[in-house]
């Protein structure tokens, strides 16, 4: 966002800076007196003719003894001596160019061979020097004044994005926004105000989705109950066998939809926990129910979740990790960025590099002939990742060097607590 401010404002500065000059220069070029040879060479010439003229007939002018009283001009002397010398052998004569104190009329007093020096009033020439000094310190002031403004102006321009970014950031898995104060300029007011109304319109579409997902899950078990009651009556074993397997499918979905819901919506029982000591539990627990699943590597580290959802994310990444894989070896470890890592390998066949960007969406299966065997609604990696991104945290699945799945958790790690 700071980006694209600091780009308007450029652009304003530029915009601005770029006409100020163009005006400038074309009023410059208007109002500019002439140049020198519109004003010394004529200057010049009529000084050359009244030498002429008083070399000629000397009794007809008054020379003096010395040049004119006053303030020499020195620049002015020089490019009038420079300009009768170019129009003459090359050889500048002496001359002087004085203001006088009293009236500041300007005088030009030249030497006559050796009879005195022959003073003449001169008009009012431009100075010499050009307007490029006078321009460039119009242009330093404008720019500060176009920079001033055209800050001023992006910060009021990109202040409603800033505040779509922001709020952007801020919600939650739930819909759920903290309400934004709604003040400052009419265009802040009314995107703070629309961004309250959405995040109340999707607070409630998320909590009437969990509704129907939860009353639709309680309403399946009820005719799935009696269906698992007329299956009992089915005399051949292999057919009520069948029957079985799909009724106890059926009530996996049903149950795993309605977790589902539940991780993606739940913040409560959040709290500061050992991760090494529950991954070091979960896995006990899960060798205990006969699982290939083995810690080879922990440190002591800190996380905050909820407990009951960070235990059934990790359970189902290690139980896939153990069914799909064979075996699961799990290690915890500091992570980057002080993050806190959890590391799950398999000895599996992977997943193919085609489809690994499809194993989080619901009722993936990378092969269906082991739905057979395998029990699973194909929720369990949807499910574990709704409740480690509810607790800050990322997962990532690659294929191993040689074999296997390679399955990374990664969240903040924080302090103990006191």
């Amino acid at each position: 966002m700071s980006s694209l401010r600091v780009r308007i404002a450029v652009l304003l500065v530029v915009a601005i800076v770029t006409v100020v000059t163009l005006i400038t220069g074309l009023v410059l070029a208007l109002l500019s007196p002439p140049g020198p040879e519109q004003t010394i060479q004529p200057v010049a010439r009529q000084i050359e003719m009244m030498v002429g003229a008083a070399e000629k007939h000397p009794t007809s002018f008054a020379l003096s003894t010395a040049p004119s009283d006053g303030l020499t001009d020195r620049s002015m002397t020089e490019s009038l001596r420079s300009a009768i010398a170019a129009r003459s052998d090359g050889s500048k004569p002496e001359l002087v160019v004085a203001r006088r104190p009293n009236d500041g009329v300007t005088q030009a007093s030249i030497r006559i061979a050796e009879r005195g020096w022959l003073t003449m009033p001169l008009p009012h020439l431009p100075p010499q020097q050009g307007p490029l000094p006078v321009l460039l310190g119009w242009l330093a002031l404008i720019t500060i004044g176009a920079a001033t403004i055209a800050v001023y102006v992006s910060h009021r321009m990109v202040m409603t994005l800033a505040l779509l970014q922001s709020a952007a950031e801020k919600v939650g898995p739930d819909g759920s926004l903290t309400p934004l104060p709604e003040a400052g300029p009419a265009e802040v007011r009314a995107t703070a105000k629309a961004l309250n109304a959405l995040s109340a319109r999707l607070k409630a579409a998320m909590d009437s989705r969990m509704r129907v997902v939860a009353a639709a899950g309680h309403d399946m078990r009820t005719p799935i109950t009696r269906m698992r009651l007329r299956i009992e009556f089915i005399q051949d074993d292999e057919e009520r066998a069948s029957w079985l397997r799909d009724i106890d499918e059926l009530g996996r979905i049903a149950d795993s939809a309605i977790t589902l819901v539940r991780a993606s919506t739940s913040t409560s029982n959040v709290e500061n926990l050992r991760l090494d000591e529950l991954v070091s539990i979960l896995v006990s627990d899960l060798r205990d129910q006969k699982l290939n699943v083995g810690l080879i590597g922990s440190v002591p580290i800190h996380v905050r979740a909820d407990r009951l959802g960070l235990t059934r994310a990790l359970r189902n990444l290690m139980i896939n990790a153990a069914t799909h894989g064979e075996a699961a070896r799990v290690r915890v470890e500091h992570g980057p960025s002080a993050t806190a890592r959890v590391v799950i390998e398999d000895r599996g066949p992977g997943i193919p590099a085609d489809k690994i960007d499809q194993a989080f969406e619901p009722f993936f299966r990378v092969d269906h002939a082991r739905h057979q065997t395998i029990p699973g609604a194909g929720l369990g990696l949807t499910i574990a990742r709704e409740i480690i991104q509810l607790a800050g945290g990322t997962i990532s699945l690659r294929n191993g060097a040689d074999t296997g799945l390679v399955q990374t958790v990664e969240l903040p790690e924080v302090l103990p607590a006191a």
